[in-house]
């Protein structure tokens, strides 16, 4: 391991842990990662493992079968694993978001029914705001969950964009109820749904369609979610009562923010070891290309944007186990991270030349998997605005 995406303060615990994730994506991820990739193929085995290592409940309270670990050591995990290959990194963190906001926001009753098995990775959770004509205005989501006489609901609409959404048998869903506010924030419920795994009908009401092709983001499944007359009981509203789903699912993207920001940190961060390593290998014009200046500027930029990237993470995930808010943070840590790791995948990719095109070379996965991350929970302009209206607010004249 090189200087760089080294973070100070950290437990002999948390030291443990992310040595024992660094070996496991040595050994079990990085070999594979870009041939299953190319094959679109979901990694199960990969996923076994992580649920051995005790990932899939790394936040989990030990009391409900969990690490009980921090948000800080979680995206420094994510870091690792992104490393690897981004797409298992996506495996984890819808079921990480749901399990955060069943964590912050659920009741015991709902705690105790699902936060021990998703520690084991028995249940796994999936996420679902989006639908087909909307990214991130919220507000103007359709899905409707109508009251019936007898207290239960009726769900009907279709999501967009669920990652998990064949593999996971829990999902948070995100949608309209009337609760009678003048705001239409507070008119929307967050329901917690169980369903089988797989495609076609999961659930009564409930169908998964299939895998949505992608550019990149291989292997993890990405799908659409349909209601049409799905009857769900009353107690699976997320913490019990109605009409603060919006809020609810706010707090669970501000993790998720910083989880891609991670993600970020992760692909820049073996995009600039690729390409430093080709760097000292390649030889133009009777020297390594290492040794011509333009390279070498290009690589020093690359490892800066890298660390940079790195140390916004970190702040982020700390402000937000230090319990204050951290949307400002989170937007800033996802939309610099994403940008700056769009960038140094480009120039390791540049650095490559000619063999950076070819599928025989792990840059060219990584080229793909980049682009994911500009969109992935928020558009950079999404994110600008998030901070603009903040930093307006903080320095009101």
């Amino acid at each position: 391991m090189g200087r760089l995406v080294s973070t100070e303060g950290l437990t002999d615990i948390q030291e443990e842990i992310l040595k024992t994730v660094r070996t496991f994506v040595e050994k079990e991820i990085l070999p594979v990662a870009t041939e299953l990739e190319h094959k679109d193929e979901y990694p199960t085995d990969i996923v076994e493992g992580l649920k051995d290592l005790g990932i899939f409940g790394i936040m989990i309270p030990e009391e409900y079968g969990g690490l009980g670990e921090s948000l800080l050591t979680y995206v420094l995990v994510v870091e690792e694993i992104a490393r690897g290959w981004m797409s298992v990194s996506g495996v984890i963190n819808t079921h990480f978001i749901v399990a955060y906001m069943l964590m912050h926001h659920g009741t015991e009753e709902q705690k105790q029914k699902y936060l021990p098995k998703m520690a084991t990775g028995e249940i796994r959770g999936s996420f679902s705001m989006s639908e087909p004509s909307l990214g991130s205005d919220v507000a103007a989501i359709k899905t409707k969950a109508v009251k019936g006489d007898d207290g239960d609901y009726t769900i009907n609409g279709q999501k967009m964009w669920l990652t998990n959404g064949g593999s996971s048998n829990l999902v948070a869903v995100l949608v309209k109820t009337d609760e009678g506010n003048d705001s239409v924030y507070k008119n929307m419920t967050a329901f917690l749904v169980d369903k089988e795994v797989g495609f076609g009908e999961t659930a009564q009401g409930v169908t998964i369609p299939g895998k949505i092709e992608k550019m990149g983001y291989k292997g993890v499944d990405t799908t659409e979610l349909i209601f049409e007359g799905a009857k769900i009981s009353a107690d699976q509203i997320l913490g019990g009562e109605p009409g603060k789903g919006f809020y609810q699912m706010m707090d669970g993207v501000e993790v998720g923010r910083v989880n891609v920001a991670a993600r970020a940190v992760g692909v820049a961060n073996r995009a600039f070891e690729l390409g430093i390593a080709y760097a000292q290998q390649r030889e133009t014009f009777g020297k390594k290309i290492a040794e011509h200046q333009a390279i070498l500027f290009r690589l020093a930029e690359m490892g800066t944007k890298v660390e940079t990237a790195h140390a916004m993470v970190v702040k982020a995930a700390r402000l937000k186990d230090s319990g204050v808010r951290n949307d400002v943070e989170a937007g800033m840590a996802k939309y610099i991270a994403a940008e700056f790791c769009n960038e140094v995948v480009a120039d390791s990719f540049r650095i490559h030349g000619g063999y950076g095109y070819s599928k025989e070379y792990e840059i060219e996965r990584l080229y793909r998997e980049a682009a994911f991350l500009l969109i992935g929970e928020g558009t950079a302009d999404i994110q600008k605005m998030i901070i603009g209206r903040s930093l307006l607010k903080d320095y009101k004249l």
